[in-house]
């Protein structure tokens, strides 16, 4: 049995669609710090290709939020805001928590490391004083890419792998999750 593609139901979307949802994110990023002045939990997916919005984007995403949920109850951070927003860019969430940023972003880095969907994520943590954390700001390593161990930006950056080759990972990734006893 071969794993399973992500499907290319759903609507490709163009370039300009996608820079409109990045501003209606960002505005509802800084609508949520103002607010409520605590860290902002940014949840997207990574789905490389026009197709944003199909059934493993969102099963990816529902693992997230299941994840994350866990995590925030083991951590006794209350969520003070919880959004997620469903369309043709793709799912995505936000959260804003009652807890300390670098510690937030602390644990969704080893979330992103260790959870079988975790290399599928984007989770960012906004600090309503510092912005956004990044991986390097505390001392972490740089995202590796999803079909070789470089660094994520640079394949990105130079195309280095062609769109089937990433959808192909995710799916056998996604398979794999499946068949785990954690889905």
């Amino acid at each position: 049995m071969t794993p399973e593609m992500p499907s290319p139901d759903g609507e490709p979307v163009s370039l300009e669609q996608m820079l409109a949802a990045r501003e209606r994110r960002a505005a509802r990023q800084q609508a949520a710090l103002a607010r409520f002045a605590g860290p902002v939990v940014s949840l997207g997916v990574v789905m490389p290709g026009p197709v944003k919005d199909n059934a493993q984007s969102r099963t990816i995403l529902e693992a997230a939020i299941r994840a994350l949920d866990a995590l925030f109850l083991e951590t006794q951070w209350p969520v003070r805001l919880f959004e997620p927003v469903f369309g043709p860019t793709g799912p995505e969430a936000i959260y804003v928590l009652d807890a300390d940023a670098a510690a937030v972003k602390r644990r969704l880095v080893g979330l992103e490391d260790t959870h079988p969907l975790g290399r599928l994520w984007d989770l960012d943590v906004i600090c309503p004083r510092r912005g956004i954390l990044s991986r390097r700001s505390l001392g972490q390593a740089s995202r590796r890419c999803l079909v070789c161990d470089a660094e994520a930006h640079a394949c990105t950056r130079s195309r280095r792998h062609c769109l089937t080759q990433l959808l192909a990972v995710i799916g056998e990734t996604l398979e794999r999750y499946r068949r785990s006893p954690l889905s």
